[in-house]
């Protein structure tokens, strides 16, 4: 099953080494190839989410964050959710409402989202920008990733027997279905990078249920960084171990 969506930002950065995601440093004006941060799911200007929130991650987050002391204050400015992952297709941790407060403590590496240490919650979460107000300079906030392993026990293990195949300019990606319960299944998760039109993408996105198990993208020869991607089980409790995604080079 082919999955397309509309990109919906593309704020431009630089990868210095040709290894893995991880490895990304701040821009300077030689590195190369270019970055476009995306998610392949737009996130919408009021959600509605995919799956039921209150049967959303039931652990209580292992990463129980401290807020600063000091620091940019986020405000919610429309309801929205707050999520595990800086991106729309990680699982939701929290609702969030017009008013709601925290201290913004990190900014994503791949993407524009921040991690905030919202007043009423013990833990923090990712919020997209669109739906915070900003009091304060976040431009000097370390970028990190999330730790998704740290989030929840999940019970299921990772994805087997995954494979790739490329048809020309299409990758198809393919695993064995994980068999969850009705109450756990919360699908799949891809974090990819992928190169189209020249551009090195942050590629995410995310299936709804373990039904569905295969995944097509445009990826393109042209990029100075080869195209990477993993893949993990998610369930209501959390996100299992990823497995890497054997990518076939264009």
């Amino acid at each position: 099953m082919k999955k397309w969506h509309t990109l919906l930002f593309v704020p431009i950065f630089t990868l210095v080494s040709c290894g893995a995601p991880a490895t990304a440093v701040e821009p300077t004006a030689t590195d190369t190839p270019a970055i476009v941060y995306i998610t392949a799911t737009p996130e919408p200007a009021t959600e509605t989410p995919a799956f039921t929130p209150t049967s959303e991650v039931t652990d209580t987050p292992t990463t129980t964050a401290t807020a600063e002391a000091t620091g940019p204050i986020a405000t919610v400015n429309k309801q929205a959710h707050c999520r595990y992952g800086p991106a729309v297709a990680y699982l939701h941790a929290a609702d969030l409402f017009a008013g709601d407060k925290g201290t913004v403590r990190y900014r994503a590496l791949y993407s524009n989202w921040l991690y905030v240490q919202f007043d009423k919650l013990s833990y923090s979460c990712w919020v997209a920008p669109s739906v915070v107000d900003l009091t304060g300079d976040i431009s000097t906030l370390k970028k990190i990733e999330p730790d998704l392993l740290r989030i929840g026990s999940n019970m299921y293990g990772p994805p087997r027997n995954v494979q790739a195949a490329r048809k020309d300019n299409e990758v198809t990606i393919t695993w064995d279905q994980v068999e969850m319960t009705a109450d756990d299944d919360r699908g799949y998760l891809i974090e990819a990078f992928v190169c189209q039109d020249g551009a090195y993408l942050w590629w995410t996105d995310s299936y709804p249920d373990q039904y569905e198990t295969s995944y097509t993208v445009k990826d393109e020869a042209g990029c100075n960084a080869p195209s990477w991607g993993r893949l993990y089980t998610v369930e209501k409790h959390g996100f299992s171990e990823s497995v890497e995604i054997p990518w076939p080079a264009p």
